[in-house]
């Protein structure tokens, strides 16, 4: 399907789903406990259709994947950073046989990379994901991915545990990325072979650092409920090490909880979406500021952000316009500062405050362009934008709906 619903509204989309279901409007929307003119005003984009819990009931009484609905996976641009072979090459990387049987020795001629050289390789990828680069990440990770199951199936000991804690790290950023471009079934799979690695390295923080990467694929997924109830298990596991944890555990710990407030505000759980938010702060003040152990960002900037965040999820648009726009993340990667101002710009559209929504959508553009071009709610903002337009729409929309491939 990949493709043919780019154009499309996310309400746009769901009458085109349920056209080629032969479904009828009074059926679905009896499906969903809504009323028919409920359902006719999304489709016609008189409603917005700006939470995902709403969006994943519509897509579970379609039969379709929550990605169907908002149009992911998108196509990975090619650029001078990607090179001409994107996600299907990291695909082959993630789904080669090889890795998963005596024959991946025989497919390596050359020696190992060194634990350090790995470490590095590791560092690079994630600086760039963190910088919003993504066609960097894709390009580098299936060699990566490679070499660091050549090393943990060619050394022994010590050397082999570390290893297979870098190979757990390698695929943590495979997941991170594939989730980003919408590759959910992809980052499944990732996530749970990182685990693996990662638990047979019996690294605490790399653990947990798939733990939390379980949970993103699991969100990206529209698993919500399974995925609060994760967040919830992995912090079982980690608890009686947090009386004496350092920097690295506290962040992950707390990162942790930030993924399950997602998770819990989709599901529709303001107790648990709070009771998670107030866990992380907890952890920001431990840690005592803004920082970014094992890539994590995490802080009291950080929490914040996710506070904004799930308020839209919940419906506090109010409690989003009086946090966000004034939350100062200049301290925090790209990657972070750039979503922030997404939902900065979500924030702003859905009170009908459409120029400055639309100038924070161009603030984040100008510094993550790869990053908003592939996010699914950049293109839906700028598709329902040009929407309600009466006449011609501004340059400055027209050439942002041009350069995210939706017009």
């Amino acid at each position: 399907m990949r493709g043919m619903t780019d154009h499309l509204t996310i309400g746009e989309r769901v009458a085109w789903y349920r056209r080629r279901r032969g479904m009828s409007q009074e059926v679905l929307a009896g499906l969903v406990g809504r009323t028919v003119d409920w359902l006719s005003k999304v489709e016609n984009d008189r409603i917005d259709l700006d939470r995902l819990s709403v969006i994943k009931s519509l897509a579970v009484a379609l039969d379709v994947a929550l990605g169907d609905l908002l149009a992911e996976p998108s196509l990975l641009d090619w650029s001078p950073d990607s090179g001409d072979r994107t996600v299907p090459a990291l695909r082959a990387a993630i789904t080669d046989y090889r890795q998963l049987t005596p024959l991946a020795a025989l497919a390596q001629a050359h020696e190992p990379p060194s634990l350090t050289e790995l470490r590095s390789e590791i560092a690079d990828v994630w600086h760039a994901y963190q910088a919003s680069r993504y066609g960097l990440v894709v390009r580098r990770l299936p060699a990566l991915l490679a070499e660091a199951h050549h090393a943990a199936g060619a050394y022994q000991g010590d050397q082999h545990t570390q290893a297979l804690s870098l190979l757990g790290q390698t695929y943590h950023a495979a997941v991170t990325i594939l989730v980003k471009v919408g590759e959910t079934d992809l980052a499944w799979i990732a996530a749970e072979r990182g685990l693996t690695y990662a638990q047979n390295s019996g690294d605490q923080i790399v653990v947990a650092s798939l733990l939390r990467s379980v949970t993103h694929a699991l969100l990206s997924n529209g698993r919500y409920d399974a995925a609060s109830q994760l967040t919830n298990d992995a912090a079982g596991l980690l608890q009686s090490d947090l009386s004496q944890a350092g920097p690295e555990l506290l962040s992950v710990y707390g990162t942790l909880f930030l993924a399950g407030s997602m998770a819990s505000a989709r599901a529709e759980d303001r107790t648990t979406t709070q009771a998670f938010l107030k866990e992380a702060a907890e952890s920001a003040r431990r840690l005592g500021g803004d920082a970014n152990h094992v890539w994590t960002a995490f802080g009291p900037t950080n929490v914040a952000i996710h506070q904004v965040a799930t308020a839209i999820e919940l419906g506090d648009v109010q409690v989003a316009i009086d946090l966000g726009p004034g939350l100062d993340t200049s301290a925090l990667p790209i990657e972070r500062r750039a979503r922030h101002g997404i939902a900065v710009a979500q924030a702003f559209s859905l009170w009908n405050r459409t120029d400055e929504a639309l100038e924070a959508l161009l603030q984040a553009e100008h510094l993550a362009p790869e990053q908003i071009r592939h996010h699914y709610l950049s293109r839906q903002l700028v598709l329902s934008w040009i929407r309600q337009q009466k006449g011609k729409p501004s340059h400055r929309l027209s050439d942002l709906a041009r350069r995210l491939r939706v017009t």
